[in-house]
């Protein structure tokens, strides 16, 4: 009677013993077991090869992508076995460091700085006002060459309605 119990026991000590169960790779392989996904259908779903998946289930980080294209591929499939994203990112990053991007911090008084280098990062601040300067230039410079062509007679008298204008044109 005591021997089925012993042996469900030693079981669930052998599943704890190993590291995978543990891991991120063990975790969403055991979320993909337990929603009886198979390999081929989270493969074909997320439009990952049935390597990467068993790498990734395995933790085999060498043959897996760094940085953000791994944490992409982590929270897709994690979102595809509707587990907890968050949670899994944090064991991603437990399993292989940080692979966040890199946060932008702002201190007054300075350019925005990358958090995760020494170089500064300048970025020139956007103008919010509109830009009035170039617009009124541009339109003295369009009305200057208005009346230039108006005096060389370069416009028909037709296209002149004001009075004043065919003077100006005239005066040749």
């Amino acid at each position: 009677m005591t021997d089925p119990l012993l042996k469900e026991e030693q079981e669930t000590s052998e599943n704890a013993k190993r590291p995978e169960s543990v891991g991120v790779g063990g975790t969403l392989r055991a979320i993909r077991v337990s929603r009886r996904i198979s390999l081929s259908e989270a493969s074909q779903r997320l439009k990952y090869s049935v390597r990467q998946i068993e790498a990734l289930e395995a933790e085999e980080w060498a043959n897996l992508p760094e940085g953000m294209p791994l944490r992409g591929f982590v929270r897709n499939y994690a979102r595809y076995l509707e587990a907890d994203v968050d949670s899994v990112l944090v064991l991603l990053d437990n399993a292989v460091g940080s692979t966040a991007p890199p946060r932008v911090v702002v201190a007054s008084g300075m350019g925005p700085a990358s958090v995760s280098g020494d170089a500064e990062v300048s970025m020139a601040p956007e103008s919010t006002g509109r830009p009035w300067g170039w617009f009124i230039l541009i339109l003295a410079i369009l009305v200057i060459a208005a009346f230039y062509a108006v005096d060389r007679g370069w416009v028909p008298e037709s296209w002149l309605i004001f009075d004043w204008l065919k003077d100006i044109a005239n005066n040749e």
